[in-house]
């Protein structure tokens, strides 16, 4: 089998932790980061593959460099076009290696999933039901009647059993329904939520396509083996989910569902994270069933207050009543409108070569501490709008100032004069850590050009 984790995403449900820049499943809401969990899921059912962003590439590269995950192969899109160009440009690279007869799985990569073992026998079951050319969903069995999710009706007597686990007919896809129309579904009992989890043999949805979307897959068979046309491609392409383009086209017993329990969830807002996770110490004064989301080091306390969620990070604050989380999205949308920073970006962000994090931003200066990572170096650089002064706080390393090299240590000072070329790299086993203070008439991270870039930059 091959796995792929399809990690996309444009960070609205779970704002303001979860952003365009830092979607949910690279943020810090668990232990450990869904895409993280997804991947190591993954590795014990083969050599992974995953499609993603190439806005996300630096987290992504990060992810798997964190995870030892040196057998995975990433396909970055160029731009967002849902997913079925995604699963239609897989298929088409996997038939290029000479894999068209293997089966592929398909994963979202920031759900999350409490039963692993369990999960891991659903997932070889569908395997085996995939090998007999059908495409097969896997369906959670409902607990209550959800109104955010999209269900899947199947019939009543089983195409292929394997001990508990049965595999149905699918009889028709459902949109999110409201919640009396939820109810029934659950009263009648042959109803799944759907999960966009997706088992397939690569030759058989590739003739799904050439049949059902004939034009798009036209587009695809025109994708190079190194995918270096693919943004020329995307840029033609329709862009519709793989439930509208094929799954919904499919009849009789093309398409099976398993439905199974294994603890999942979709994480899809705070009253879904409120319900899976602790909540921060805080002090309750008359009030009750409250959660809080924020800083490991601050104090909270409600008073009065009952059934709140509160989300606090370094630039934003978030109050919402528990059972309106799904509305969040409105006040991503109101900051849309006002092209708010806030809807893309925190006040930190990671880079190839480390990570850094604004302290201060004002009309007059702006001020970030900076870490650079082992055996790491930033791009050879020049600002037209700024000076700095770098200050190391932690380790050693060297500038490189106008072709001069200089070695710096904690507690040495650097000037870095206005349209000076410039870099610092951090030739040791440990992070260096530095203090810069910019000062000029504009200090957007565009203002920069690059001479020479580990990363290909330039």
């Amino acid at each position: 089998m091959i796995p792929v984790i399809l990690s996309g995403g444009s960070g609205t449900r779970l704002w303001p932790v979860s952003r365009q820049h830092m979607p949910k499943q690279f943020s810090e809401i668990f232990d450990q980061p869904l895409q993280t969990m997804t991947l190591q899921r993954c590795l014990k059912l083969g050599s992974p593959w995953i499609v993603t962003s190439k806005a996300l590439e630096t987290l992504t590269e990060l992810n798997l460099k964190q995870n030892k995950a040196t057998s995975v192969q990433v396909v970055y899109e160029p731009m967002g076009k849902n997913t079925a160009p995604a699963i239609a440009a897989l298929c088409h690279l996997l038939a290029k290696k000479g894999l068209s007869n293997e089966v592929v799985a398909i994963f979202p990569s920031d759900h999350l999933i409490a039963e692993e073992e369990n999960f891991l026998e659903v997932v070889n079951f569908a395997q085996k039901v995939a090998e007999e050319n059908r495409v097969v969903t896997l369906g959670i069995t409902p607990s209550y009647p959800e109104t955010g999710y999209g269900y899947i009706q199947t019939r009543a007597v089983s195409l292929k059993e394997q001990g508990a686990l049965k595999a149905y007919s699918v009889v028709k896809f459902h949109e999110k329904p409201d919640l009396q129309k939820a109810k029934e579904f659950i009263a009648q009992g042959s109803f799944s939520w759907n999960a966009g989890i997706f088992v397939f043999k690569v030759s058989h949805m590739i003739s799904l396509f050439e049949k059902h979307q004939p034009e798009m897959w036209k587009q695809i068979s025109n994708l190079k083996e190194d995918s270096s046309n693919l943004a020329d491609i995307y840029s033609k392409v329709q862009s519709i989910s793989i439930d509208y383009a094929i799954m919904e086209k499919l009849g009789g017993e093309e398409l099976t569902c398993i439905p199974a329990e294994f603890g999942w969830s979709d994480v899809g807002s705070w009253d879904a994270v409120s319900s899976l996770k602790k909540s921060h110490d805080l002090i309750n004064v008359k009030g009750h069933n409250n959660f809080v989301f924020g800083p490991k080091e601050k104090n909270y306390s409600l008073v009065g207050l009952d059934d709140v969620i509160v989300v606090d990070t370094q630039d934003a604050l978030m109050l919402v009543k528990k059972g309106l989380s799904q509305d969040v999205r409105h006040v991503v949308e109101t900051l849309t409108q006002h092209k708010s920073s806030l809807v893309k970006d925190h006040v930190f962000e990671y880079r190839p070569w480390g990570y850094f994090e604004i302290l201060k931003d004002t009309p007059h200066f702006k001020s970030k501490v900076i870490r650079v990572n082992p055996h790491s170096q930033i791009s050879y650089q020049s600002h037209s709008k700024r000076e700095e002064h770098w200050t190391i706080t932690v380790g050693a390393g060297e500038v490189v100032l106008n072709d001069e090299v200089i070695p710096v240590k904690a507690g040495t000072h650097i000037h870095i004069p206005l349209g000076a070329k410039h870099r610092i790299r951090n030739n040791t086993n440990e992070m260096l850590e530095f203090v810069e203070v910019q000062l000029g008439s504009y200090f957007g991270e565009d203002d920069i050009v690059r001479y020479q870039d580990d990363y290909k930059r330039s």
